[in-house]
């Protein structure tokens, strides 16, 4: 009889992404079961798998904390109902508030709690669950504000990152069209959307360029008008499941600094320019920038200091194709040399075989 499993996830897609991807790895040696809140809900293909809601409010509102914990002390007698009813025997967690109320019961029933950390920055709720936790899963040994106790319960891995963008082939395309996609991903930013697109309306005037841009319901329109008005070949998006598919066809990204995302653009090896959001906690996305950034595979730009005139002259650097490009081309593909879904199917079902 295969041993069950459940993940706790929700938020964010870089909660949700390496969750549903643990699932992928798991589902055929475990019976698998995912849990996630409202707003990570929208991330998961209903079809693909078996779920539940566990709804986790937020605590960052001080005047509703008291309803809010109100809401988690239930939310953790049903987690208990639910751990027991479906025999449960490990849970893991992606961390964030989400997994409050399940890890509580858990830790309640005496479950095996795994803890993944997709960032660079150890996130609070894993933190605190540390000291009740069998290992914390992670891609670096360098785990900022990981207490030096604990440095025995990591397990590196290489990144948790989707099967099919180990599956995409190559796009041919043409090399005269500089193409560039941009993903403020659910954390965009008015940066993305009026200060960015301004310099490629300008830099088109040189020479030719393709934009495939990720953004806001409400901003579709005035962004579609605005690169045809400029002449800019386009395609203008909110969320779209087939991003794989816009990914490859690009010879660079803009994007935030969301863990998840910069796994996927580096095995894709695209060159990637990160814009941190400067109120992630604990700076964790300029941390994951940084990551890459050590490594000669990315820019950094600090959005509160963001120069237009720097920031073109950039981007026209960037779009010969030379030196500096190349070079951050070249170390993305060693940094993923032997990088496959296998050898991380591998690490994870020893992981989780090992008791």
């Amino acid at each position: 009889m295969k041993k069950k499993i459940l993940i706790s996830t929700g938020g964010s897609g870089g909660h949700v992404i390496p969750a549903i991807t643990i699932y992928d790895h798991l589902k055929f040696n475990y019976e698998i079961l995912i849990s996630t809140d409202l707003r990570g809900f929208r991330y998961l293909n209903k079809e693909n798998y078996n779920y539940i809601i566990v709804n986790t409010p937020k605590l960052n509102n001080l005047f509703l904390l008291p309803f809010s914990l109100l809401k988690v002390f239930f939310l953790t007698i049903k987690s208990l109902i639910i751990l027991k009813k479906k025999n449960i025997s490990i849970l893991i967690s992606t961390g964030g508030y989400m997994s409050l109320p399940l890890c509580l019961a858990a830790k309640v029933l005496s479950i095996k709690i795994y803890l993944v950390e997709p960032n660079m920055v150890l996130g609070r709720a894993n933190k605190f669950f540390l000291n009740f936790s069998e290992k914390l899963i992670c891609y670096s040994k360098n785990l900022i504000n990981l207490p030096n106790n604990f440095e025995e319960k990591q397990t590196i891995i290489k990144p948790l990152i989707r099967k099919k963008y180990y599956e995409i082939n190559k796009y041919h395309k043409d090399d005269n069209l500089f193409s560039i996609v941009i993903i403020g991903g659910s954390q965009a930013a008015n940066i993305f959307d009026t200060l960015i697109n301004e310099i490629l309306a300008n830099i088109s005037r040189t020479r030719s360029l393709k934009v495939i841009h990720q953004t806001n319901e409400k901003n579709i329109d005035l962004l579609k008008n605005f690169y045809k008005k400029n002449k800019i070949e386009s395609k203008v998006f909110t969320f779209d499941q087939k991003l794989d598919e816009l990914l490859k066809q690009s010879d660079l990204c803009i994007t935030r600094a969301g863990a998840s995302s910069l796994a996927e653009l580096s095995l894709l090896n695209i060159p990637f320019i990160a814009i941190p959001l400067p109120s992630s906690k604990d700076n964790h996305q300029y941390e994951n920038a940084k990551y890459y950034s050590d490594k000669d595979c990315c820019w950094i730009i600090d959005q509160k200091n963001f120069d237009k005139q720097k920031f073109e002259e950039l981007l026209v650097k960037i779009s010969n194709k030379k030196d500096d490009y190349l070079t951050k081309k070249n170390n993305l593909e060693k940094l993923n040399y032997q990088n496959s879904w296998n050898n991380v199917n591998q690490k994870l079902l020893e992981i989780f075989n090992e008791n």
